[in-house]
């Protein structure tokens, strides 16, 4: 089978020595965390209260067998759990910008020769979690064009000065086809075992860190300093 040319290690991503300065080891087990543009640094000497609200949640997260049967939809028990994971000071959070152009005669440059508003220059792109200038989002089971999305959300976000930093919080590499297969059939609402297996909901053109990194290596989170975060294995229970 040919390698998936859209799949990626990290290899533009920040060395794994200044992950590893900054993240201590319980979560450096638990999870896969790869750092771009210095945003681990960032992060962890800029603003070290939304930083512990991160490590808290990331201890606290933890995702049962059978969350991962039961049915998604817009925002699964998975998302749900999460929301449960952060304070009222992170918000889902939505840009809005009108820009305003002025347009100066260049020998005179105090003359405004003609100036205009764009409405709406920037409209629409939301991202799950901002404090502050730091912003998260989770993506657990999207089509993995969902990151263009958020990288491009976040890239609009700093540019306008809005986050200093983005954080996407995804499925890890390890959370591959072998451990959901492993989990059998999916489950219906009910909780009732259903005929569908588990692995076929989990496709190779899904949300999954593979798939995010080939995108930060690409740049296309433009200027943002961006974390990924990993789930892995280590995050889930029997239950």
């Amino acid at each position: 089978m040919m390698p998936d040319k859209d799949v990626s290690a990290g290899r533009v991503a920040d060395s794994q020595s200044l992950v590893e300065s900054v993240f201590p080891q319980d979560l450096l087990y638990k999870y896969e965390i790869f750092s771009y543009r210095n945003a681990a640094s960032i992060l962890a000497n800029g603003f070290q209260s939304q930083f512990a609200d991160i490590q808290n949640a990331l201890r606290k997260l933890e995702i049962s067998k059978t969350m991962i049967r039961l049915p998604g939809g817009s925002k699964g028990p998975i998302a749900h759990h999460v929301d449960d994971l952060f304070g009222d000071n992170w918000n889902e959070t939505r840009i809005s910008a009108d820009l305003h152009v002025r347009l100066l005669d260049a020998k005179k440059k105090s003359k405004i020769l003609s100036q205009y508003t764009r409405e709406g220059y920037l409209d629409g792109h939301r991202i799950d979690f901002v404090n502050g200038k730091v912003a998260l989002d989770l993506e657990w089971n999207s089509k993995d064009q969902t990151y263009d999305r958020d990288l491009y959300a976040f890239s609009a976000f700093y540019d306008a000065g809005a986050i200093d930093v983005g954080i996407i919080l995804t499925r890890g590499k390890s959370l591959d086809n072998a451990f959901f297969r492993s989990l059998g059939k999916v489950l219906k609402n009910d909780g009732s075992e259903d005929i569908g297996d588990v692995y076929k909901k989990f496709g190779a053109s899904t949300t999954w860190m593979g798939k995010l990194l080939y995108r930060l290596d690409a740049g296309r989170n433009g200027g943002c300093p961006v974390l990924a975060v990993g789930i892995t294995p280590m995050c889930v229970t029997d239950r």
